[in-house]
């Protein structure tokens, strides 16, 4: 396995770390969790979660000072400004 989570229990408590990690201003860690979720949503083939997980990241990187890429998470979740992105 490469580290992301297939099934729904891994998926879950990557989603719980990632929280854990945020609520404690751990945002470059929590970035890496819901990357891991993001990953493993699209293979999925579920858009919801794809969604949630693109905004836990704009959230983040919005928190981390990183203007520019919380926009692509934003636009990939389909809630950003899509005439930014190239």
């Amino acid at each position: 396995m490469n580290g992301v989570p297939t099934d729904i229990v891994s998926l879950r408590m990557s989603h719980c770390r990632a929280e854990h990690a945020a609520s404690g201003a751990q945002y470059h860690l929590a970035v890496l969790h819901y990357r891991a979720c993001l990953e493993a949503a699209e293979r999925r083939e579920d858009c919801q979660a794809v969604e949630f997980f693109a905004l836990k990241l704009a959230a983040c990187y919005e928190q981390m000072g990183l203007a520019e890429k919380a926009r692509h998470f934003r636009a990939l979740a389909g809630a950003g400004d899509t005439s930014l992105l190239g």
